[in-house]
C-alpha cells in the first residue's frame, strides 16, 4: 500500500476494503503498509480489490511484487528534493524575516517591509506548490472521499497561513492586518519534511532484521543450460529439478541440495545459529542462506512459499499485519480525535474573530498542525515490531504481535518434555518384539507408520530404520490419524505380518501392558495385540537446568506435564529443578490442567514442541513452540524456536516486559504532549512555527524510543 500517513488512513482502507462485495475479512498494517484481504473467489477477484483501494485515493500492488530498487530511489529522491527546496527557501525567507526579529515597530520603513514580504511571498510559493504537494494530495483525496486523515488538518493549517500572509502583503492595511507568517510556513513544512524522512529512516532501522530476513532472496539466478553453460534469469522463472549455481556471497534461492562442490553457509537469520555451517554434497540448503566460501551447485527441491525461508516470510508477514489490542485502540481514536481537532480550530477561530481576524485564523492554523494522532497510533506497532526484529536475530519467530503483551505478564509455565526440556535427537537403544517377527521386520513397519509423523519419537523409529540400511516395507496405509500426546493409527488393506491395522504409541494407546516399569517405551500393535516395544534414550538440554533456576528467579511457578513412564518424567524433573509435574498426561489430562490454572487467574505461558500439543498450546494465555523438527506451518504456538534453544526463554520474557514499559512510554508521552500543546495552541501561546516543530518531533520520540528495544536483546539477565 502507498499513501498511507496515519492510523486513519489505515481505518479508511480497512473499511474500504470490508465494503466491497466478496471481500470477508481485511487488515491493514500502516507500520508495514500492508493489507491482508480474505474474499470468496466467486463473488470477487484480487483486481476488483486493487481497484477498490485505488479508488479510495491509495495505490496499491499484489505483496508478491515487490518495488524495485529504481521505482523506491525515485520515491526516495522526490522526497529529498521536496525537503531541500523547503530548507533553501525557508533559510531564504528567515534571512527576509529577520530584521523584524531584532527591530521595534516603525524603525524599518514600510515600503522596505513591503518589499521584504513580497520576497518571502515568492519564495514561500515552491513550498507551497512543490514541497507541500504531499499534504495537499492527500487532503484532496481525503475530500473527494468525504474521510479524514492526518494531512488534512495540516493541508488546512499551510492554506490559512498562505492565505493570511498573502492578504497582509498585497493589502496591508485591511482588516487582517500586516503581519505574515511566511517564515512559519516555511518552517513547519520544513519541519514536518524533515520529520518524514528520519521517520522512515528510523522505521527501517526499526524493522531491522525483518526487512533484512525478506529482502535477502536475489532477484535472479545462473540457471545451469543443456550446453554446460550458464544463463542468469530472475528467480519467477526457476522450476523444481532446475540445476543452479550460487557464488560467494549470494543467497541460496530455493530449497534444494548441493550436487557440486562443498561450502559453508550461514542460516543466522533463518535458524538463529551465529556459527557458518559446513555442507558437502548431497547436504540439503534452505533458501535465504548465504554461501561464504566457493560457487557451488544446487539441484532445486522446492521454491517460493513451500520453503522454508518462504513459511518464515509469511509468518513476518502475517505478524506485522496483526493489529495488538492498545494498537487496535489507537486506531479507533485517531479519527474522532482529528475531528474534534478541527472543531476546536473552528471554535479557537470564532472566540477570537471579533477581536483580530489575522491572529484568529492563524490560532486555528496552529491547533490544527500541532496535533498529532500519529505518535498515538505509532506507540504500539513501532515498539512490538521492533521488538519483533530484535527476535529474528536471536532465532525466534512471533505469529501475533499481541503475544508480546501477553508473555510479559505470564505467571506460570507449563512445559512438556519430549523435544522441550529435552534434545530433540531420541535414539532407539533396545527393540523387543514378538517372536514371529525378526528385529528388522518389527523396526520397518514401526517406520513404515512413524514416517507420517514429525513426532521427535516418530523421528527417532524412521532415523533407526535408516542406519539399518535396509528398504522400507510397502505397506499400503490408509485412515492415517495421530492421537497428540498418545499415538498413531493406520488401517492395513492386506499384509501377511499385520491384522487389520497397527498401532504406535504408548502402552495405553496400544492397548498393551508395559514390558519394563523404568525405561521410556514406544510400543507397536495390530488387531491381534502387542507386536514390538523400542526402548528409547533422550538426553536433557544441558542448559535446562540453568533456564528453570533463572525462570524460577523470576518469581514463576514452574510445571511439567508429560505423557511419558513416571521414571522418566520425576528424573527429568529432579535433575532441572522443577518440583511440581505429573506423569502420564494424555492431552486432556494437559488442558484439564490449563483450564484450572485459569480459572485461579493465572496466566499461563505452555511451552512444547508445536505440533503434539496443539489443543493446549492454543488454548494457552500464550505459547512457545521448541520443536525444530516441525514445519512452521504447522506449529500451533505464538513463538516458534527455530534452533530450540530453551535458554532464551527468560530472554524472551525480560523483552517483552521491557516493549511493554517503552509502550506504556511511547502512549504517555502522545497524551501528554497532545494535552499539553492543543490548549497552547488554543489560547494563541503556541505559534504556527513551534506547532510544526512539535509536532514532527513528537513522532520522531516515539520512534526512536522504540529502537532502543532493538538493542536491549543483544544482553542477557
Amino acid at each position: 500500500l502507498d499513501g498511507l500517513r496515519c492510523a486513519a488512513c489505515s481505518g479508511i482502507i480497512e473499511e474500504g476494503l470490508k465494503a466491497t462485495p466478496g471481500v470477508v475479512n481485511a487488515r491493514v498494517s500502516m507500520s508495514k503498509k500492508r493489507a491482508v484481504v480474505i474474499w470468496s473467489p466467486a463473488l470477487t477477484k484480487p483486481s476488483s480489490i486493487l481497484s477498490a483501494v485505488q479508488a479510495l485515493g491509495y495505490s496499491a500492488s499484489p505483496a508478491t511484487q515487490y518495488e524495485s530498487d529504481q521505482v523506491i530511489i525515485k520515491k526516495q529522491r522526490a522526497a529529498f528534493w521536496r525537503w531541500m527546496v523547503a530548507g533553501f527557501c525557508m533559510m531564504q525567507v528567515m534571512m527576509y524575516a529577520s530584521p523584524t526579529y531584532f527591530t521595534e515597530p516603525g524603525e524599518i520603513s514600510s515600503d522596505i517591509l513591503h518589499l521584504l514580504n513580497w520576497a518571502s511571498w515568492l519564495l514561500s510559493l515552491p513550498v507551497l506548490l512543490f514541497s507541500s504537494s504531499t499534504f495537499f494530495s492527500n487532503a484532496y483525496r481525503d475530500l473527494r472521499m468525504r474521510q479524514i486523515s492526518m494531512d488534512m488538518p495540516v493541508a488546512i493549517g499551510i492554506v490559512i497561513t498562505f492565505v493570511v500572509s498573502s492578504a497582509a502583503t498585497f493589502e496591508p492595511n485591511s482588516w487582517w492586518g500586516n503581519t505574515v507568517y511566511f517564515d512559519s510556513l516555511t518552517m513547519f513544512v520544513f519541519f514536518l519534511l524533515s520529520a518524514r524522512l528520519i521517520e522512515v529512516k528510523l522505521h527501517k532501522q526499526t524493522l531491522g532484521s525483518l526487512e533484512l530476513l525478506i529482502s535477502r532472496i536475489p532477484e535472479s539466478t545462473e540457471r545451469l543450460n543443456a550446453d554446460g553453460s550458464y544463463t542468469r534469469i530472475v528467480n519467477t522463472k526457476l522450476k523444481i529439478g532446475d540445476i543452479v549455481r550460487v557464488n560467494i556471497g549470494e543467497a541460496f534461492p530455493a530449497d534444494g541440495k548441493l550436487i557440486a562442490g562443498s561450502t559453508s553457509v550461514d542460516e543466522s537469520l533463518l535458524t538463529g545459529e551465529s556459527t557458518a555451517i559446513h555442507k558437502n554434497l548431497n547436504d540439503k540448503v534452505i533458501a535465504g542462506s548465504f554461501n561464504l566460501r566457493q560457487p557451488v551447485n544446487m539441484l532445486l527441491e522446492a521454491l517460493g512459499a513451500s520453503t522454508k525461508y518462504g513459511q518464515i516470510v509469511s509468518l513476518i508477514n502475517q505478524a506485522a499485519i496483526e493489529k495488538p489490542r492498545l494498537s487496535e485502540l489507537a486506531d479507533r481514536v485517531a479519527r474522532p480525535f482529528l475531528i474534534f481537532v478541527m472543531s476546536a480550530a473552528a471554535i479557537a477561530a470564532a472566540l477570537l474573530w471579533d477581536v483580530d481576524r489575522g491572529r484568529a485564523l492563524m490560532t486555528a492554523a496552529a491547533v490544527l498542525i500541532v496535533t498529532c494522532p500519529c505518535a498515538l497510533s505509532l506507540a504500539t506497532p513501532a515498539a512490538m515490531l521492533s521488538s519483533a526484529s530484535a527476535f529474528v536475530k536471536r532465532g525466534i519467530l512471533i505469529k501475533r504481535l499481541q503475544a508480546i503483551e501477553n508473555i510479559a505478564d505470564v505467571d506460570t509455565i507449563i512445559f512438556d518434555k519430549t523435544g522441550t526440556l529435552t534434545e530433540d535427537h531420541i535414539e532407539v537403544t533396545a527393540i523387543q518384539h514378538q517372536s514371529s517377527l525378526t528385529e528388522a521386520e518389527a523396526l520397518g513397519l514401526a517406520a513404515a507408520i512413524a514416517q507420517h509423523s514429525y513426532h521427535p519419537v516418530s523421528r527417532a523409529i524412521v532415523n533407526a530404520h535408516k542406519k539399518t540400511q535396509t528398504a522400507a516395507f510397502a505397506i499400503s496405509l490408509h485412515n492415517i490419524q495421530e492421537t497428540a500426546g498418545a499415538g498413531m493409527y493406520a488401517e492395513v488393506s492386506s499384509h501377511t505380518l499385520i491384522n487389520s491395522h497397527l498401532k504406535l504409541g504408548s502402552a495405553k494407546f496400544c492397548d498393551v501392558s508395559e514390558q519394563y516399569q523404568h525405561v521410556q517405551q514406544v510400543h507397536l500393535a495390530d488387531a491381534n495385540g502387542w507386536l514390538a516395544s523400542f526402548t528409547l534414550q533422550e538426553a536433557i538440554k544441558p542448559d535446562a537446568s540453568l533456564t528453570i533456576q533463572r525462570l524460577k528467579n523470576s518469581g514463576l511457578t514452574i510445571e511439567l506435564l508429560s505423557g511419558d513412564h513416571s521414571d522418566a518424567v520425576a528424573n527429568t524433573a529432579t535433575s532441572i529443578g522443577i518440583t511440581q509435574y505429573q506423569a502420564g498426561c494424555s492431552p486432556e489430562d494437559k488442558l484439564h490442567r490449563l483450564q484450572t490454572l485459569k480459572q485461579q487467574g493465572h496466566k499461563v505461558l505452555m511451552v512444547g514442541d508445536g505440533l503434539n500439543d496443539g489443543p493446549i498450546l492454543a488454548s494457552a494465555h500464550v505459547s512457545i513452540a521448541m520443536g525444530k523438527g516441525v514445519p512452521l506451518s504447522l506449529a500451533h504456538a505464538d513463538y516458534i524456536f527455530l534452533n530450540g534453544d530453551i535458554s532464551q526463554i527468560p530472554d524472551l520474557i525480560r523483552h517483552a516486559q521491557h516493549t511493554m514499559k517503552i509502550i506504556k512510554e511511547n502512549i504517555g508521552w502522545a497524551i501528554f504532549y497532545n494535552l499539553i500543546s492543543i490548549p497552547l495552541a488554543f489560547f494563541g501561546i503556541l505559534s504556527a512555527w513551534l506547532a510544526g516543530l512539535g509536532m514532527a518531533v513528537s513522532s520522531l520520540i516515539v520512534v526512536a524510543n522504540a529502537l532502543r528495544l532493538t538493542k536491549f536483546m543483544q544482553t542477557k539477565i
